[in-house]
């Protein structure tokens, strides 16, 4: 991979992996639109490991909390906030596991052309405002029960369509639940360290299994894994300290830019 390719995917993956516009959209697009050349699964799974660092590094007292009494309710039976958010996690994960598993080729065959990607881009990110816009605030983590996490584990197993956005899409759910930005934004976040685990183990699989004399590129890959993990955290404490005061008005706004202007780039092509 040349420097400059190997600088904006780690970046544009670090920054698009926890705000909702869609990571997996932003990695397609350079070899769509500038005609790079796919930078393969080891890269792939290189800036997987630097984004969930940034999340344990960001999440670690809460990870803690949560991994300390889930252990302790094993033993006891006797559920705490903590233990019980640990759970609500586990089944919110459940659902796009099962859609990955059963669709992932059919996804990867006829779901990632430029069409696709604009169309989710832009619906999905109108749905993200009318959430913020009209729905209320009233609930918070205490009020997460089996049906609505099951609701917002549904919605994100749609993220396995390029330009929907994980995270856009299960805070999308959980505000159309009522439940307040921050809280939507931070199970949204835990939520992503699974998912992560599993999307990086499966490609880390595909690339033990994958018979290829392909040689890897070590130091690309060291700083895949420094520049997302730097980027990632960093977007993190940013998103969370100004969606109380700006909300999801600019990453709609964004959203339909980018959507129109992809729409726009097919008529033209064609």
């Amino acid at each position: 991979m040349l420097w400059h390719h190997v600088i904006f995917l780690a970046l544009i993956q670090g920054l698009t992996e926890f705000l909702p516009i869609s990571s997996s959209a932003h990695l397609i697009l350079p070899s769509q639109l500038l005609g790079w050349p796919d930078q393969g699964l080891a890269f792939d799974v290189a800036v997987h490991v630097g984004t969930l660092i940034a999340v344990f590094s960001y999440f670690w007292r809460d990870i803690g909390f949560i991994v300390r009494d889930s252990v302790k309710t094993l033993f006891t039976r006797r559920f705490t906030e903590n233990s019980r958010l640990g759970l609500w996690v586990i089944l919110a994960t459940i659902p796009a596991v099962i859609v990955g598993l059963l669709f992932d080729s059919v996804i990867e065959q006829y779901l990632r052309s430029i069409e696709v990607i604009a169309y989710t881009t832009i619906g999905f990110g109108v749905l993200l405002w009318l959430a913020d816009r009209f729905a209320s605030n009233s609930k918070h983590q205490s009020d997460l029960t089996w049906s609505r996490v099951l609701i917002i584990g549904l919605a994100q197993a749609l993220a396995l369509i390029p330009g929907t956005s994980r995270s856009g899409v299960t805070m999308t759910a959980a505000r159309f639940l009522g439940f307040s930005r921050e809280c939507s934004a931070r199970f949204s976040f835990l939520l992503s360290i699974p998912i992560i685990i599993a999307a990086g183990s499966l490609k880390s699989f595909e690339l033990i299994t994958e018979e290829s004399t392909v040689s890897i590129d070590y130091q690309s890959l060291g700083w895949g894994i420094v520049l997302s993990g730097m980027s990632a955290y960093l977007c993190i404490h940013l998103f969370l300290k100004w969606l109380s005061r700006f909300g999801f008005l600019p990453f709609m706004i964004y959203r339909l830019i980018l959507g129109f202007g992809l729409l726009w780039l097919v008529m033209v092509r064609g």
